[in-house]
C-alpha cells in the first residue's frame, strides 16, 4: 500500500457500498481463506520452516490444523451469528419489541506476531470478514519469508478491495497507526501494545491487545506415577513444544513444593531426551530462535549474576544457528530478569515453596498472566485457584490446549492484554451490537409525563418493579398496588 491514504480511501468506500455486509461475501472470504490453506498447505510448511525452524507437524498442530478448524466453526455458525437477537423489555415499554443486531464496524486494522505468522494474522482476520469488515493485515518483518508469502499469496483467494495484506517494518506500521480505523487489533508485546494504544487515543479507536505475560505452572505434589509423567509431558510440550518457548501462552515458570522438586526434574529431563534428542542441536521437532536479536536477548538473561549458577540442566547455545537447548534453572534470583519479564524463549524456572498454597501469593504479587496451568487434583485447591486469582485463563492439568478452543474466549487481563477473541467472541469483537427498538402508537401511560405528583410516582414505581403480567393488572385496576 505505498498510496496508503488513497487505498485507505478506497477501502472506505467499498464498506460504505454494502457488500462486505453481504452474507455472501463473507462465506466467500472464509471458504477463500480454507481454499488458500489447502492449496498452499506445503509452500506454508516451507516458508515457516525457513523463519522459525519449525517441524512441519509442529506448524499443522499450531497454524494450518487451528485455523481450518476456526474456518470451518465459522462456516457452521455464522447464520446464527449473523441474526439479530430478541430483547426483552420492562414493562412500561408496553407492546414494543426490541432486537440486537451485530453489524461491522468498518475499516479495521489487525497487527499480527513473528512467532505464528499465519496463525496470528489469519485468525483475527476470519472474525473479521466473518463480521462483515474491511481489513488490512500488517504481518511481522521478523517473518520475512512468512510475510511475503502471505502478502503474494492471499490475494487470489479474497477480494482485494475489502482484504489486504501488508508488509513492513516499524516505519510501516507507526504510518499505519496514524490513520482512522474503526477497530486495532494487536499481537505482540507490552512494550508495543502501549505505542498502539497511544496511538488509537487520537482518534478514539477502539482496541483489541493480545500481550504476553509469564504464565505460570503451578504444580502439586502429585502422587500416582501416572499422573506425574501425564503432567510432566504436558509441562514439557507446553513450555518447549511451541515455537521453542517462543509463544505468549508458552509455561514461563513452574511452581513446586521443595519436597517434589527432584522427581518432577527427573522426568522433565527424560522427557526432554525423548521428545527433541539427546543432541537437541540437531533435532528436527525444535524450533530454532527467530533472530539474532532475539538469541542475544536470550544469552543475556543467563549471563545476569546469579542466573546462570541455577541451571540444573541444558542451556547451550550455537548462535549461527539460532539455536538454544532448553534449559532447567533451579531457583534463579526473583529480582533477576528472567523471573521478571516474559522469557519467551526456551528456559524453564522452576521455584521452590514450602506448600503449593503459597503459589497463590506468589502470582498475585505479579501482573497479571495470560494464563495459568495448575495441575492438581485437589478440589479445593482448584476452587481457590478459580477464586483467588485473575488471568485470562485458568487450565487444570494440562497448558496451551485452550488456545484451539472455538468455544471459549482467548484474551488476557491487565498487562497481558485488553479484549478477547477466537470462534464467536472473534465475531463480537469486530461488531458493534445496535440495540432497535420499535413503540408501537397504540397505548401510552400518562404517567410518564409531568406535572409530575406522588401517584405518578408510586405507578413508576410500580412499572419498574412489577413483572409485566403484573403491572398491567394494576394499571387497569385489576390488581391493589
Amino acid at each position: 500500500m505505498e498510496n496508503l491514504e488513497r487505498d485507505l480511501e478506497e477501502m472506505r468506500d467499498y464498506f460504505k457500498s454494502g457488500k462486505t455486509k453481504e452474507k455472501t461475501w463473507r462465506i466467500s472470504q472464509l471458504k477463500g481463506l480454507r481454499q488458500f490453506l489447502n492449496h498452499k498447505e506445503e509452500e506454508i510448511y516451507s516458508v515457516l520452516n525457513q523463519d522459525l525452524g519449525k517441524h512441519h507437524v509442529e506448524a499443522f498442530r499450531d497454524e494450518i490444523g487451528t485455523l481450518a478448524k476456526s474456518l470451518n466453526f465459522a462456516l457452521e455458525h455464522l447464520d446464527n451469528w449473523m441474526l439479530p437477537k430478541k430483547a426483552k423489555l420492562p414493562a412500561i415499554a408496553l407492546l414494543s419489541s426490541a432486537e440486537v443486531v451485530p453489524q461491522p464496524l468498518g475499516v479495521v486494522l489487525i497487527i499480527s506476531s513473528w512467532n505464528f505468522p499465519f496463525g496470528l494474522s489469519l485468525e483475527p482476520l476470519i472474525g473479521a470478514v466473518a463480521a462483515g469488515n474491511c481489513v488490512v493485515v500488517k504481518t511481522s518483518e521478523c517473518a520475512p519469508a512468512s510475510s511475503a508469502f502471505l502478502a503474494k499469496g492471499i490475494g487470489s483467494y479474497v477480494d482485494g478491495r475489502g482484504v489486504r495484506v501488508v508488509e513492513g517494518g516499524a516505519a510501516v506500521g507507526e504510518r499505519l497507526l496514524q490513520q482512522p480505523w474503526d477497530k486495532i487489533f494487536f499481537t505482540g508485546s507490552a512494550r508495543i501494545g502501549r505505542i498502539v494504544m497511544t496511538a488509537a487515543v487520537k482518534h478514539l479507536t477502539p482496541v483489541t491487545l493480545e500481550l504476553g505475560g509469564k504464565c505460570p505452572a503451578i504444580v502439586d505434589s502429585l502422587s500416582s506415577s501416572w499422573d506425574i509423567q501425564a503432567a510432566a509431558k504436558r509441562l514439557v510440550i507446553g513450555k518447549f513444544g511451541a515455537c521453542a518457548g517462543q509463544a505468549c501462552v508458552a509455561i514461563d515458570y513452574i511452581l513446586v513444593e521443595h519436597k517434589f522438586i527432584s522427581t518432577l526434574v527427573e522426568m522433565i529431563k527424560k522427557l526432554i531426551k525423548e521428545m527433541f534428542g539427546k543432541s537437541p542441536n540437531q533435532a528436527k521437532s525444535m524450533a530454532r530462535i527467530v533472530n539474532k536479536q532475539n538469541f542475544l536477548r536470550l544469552k543475556n538473561l543467563l549471563d545476569e549474576p546469579g542466573v546462570r549458577a541455577s541451571i540444573i540442566y541444558g542451556g547451550s547455545m550455537d548462535e549461527d544457528k539460532l539455536f538454544v537447548e532448553p534449559a532447567i534453572l533451579l531457583n534463579p534470583p526473583n529480582d533477576a530478569e528472567i523471573m521478571r519479564d516474559e522469557i519467551f524463549g526456551p528456559f524453564l524456572p522452576i521455584i521452590g515453596l514450602d506448600k503449593i498454597e503459597d503459589s497463590i501469593d506468589f502470582v498475585n504479587l505479579r501482573p497479571k498472566p495470560l494464563a495459568i496451568y495448575a495441575f492438581t487434583k485437589d478440589k479445593a485447591f482448584q476452587r481457590r485457584l478459580v477464586s483467588e486469582t485473575s488471568s485470562g485463563s485458568l487450565t487444570f492439568n494440562d497448558a496451551v490446549v485452550q488456545y484451539a478452543a472455538d468455544t471459549l474466549p482467548f484474551g488476557g487481563v491487565g498487562e497481558s492484554g485488553i479484549g478477547r477473541y477466537h470462534g464467536k467472541f472473534s465475531f463480537d469483537t469486530f461488531s458493534h451490537d445496535k440495540a432497535i427498538l420499535k413503540r408501537s402508537f397504540l397505548l401510552d401511560f400518562w404517567f410518564r409525563y409531568p406535572p409530575w405528583n406522588n401517584h405518578k410516582l408510586q405507578l413508576l414505581r410500580q412499572a419498574y418493579n412489577l413483572n409485566y403480567f403484573q403491572f398491567v393488572l394494576t394499571v387497569l385496576g385489576l390488581k391493589k398496588s
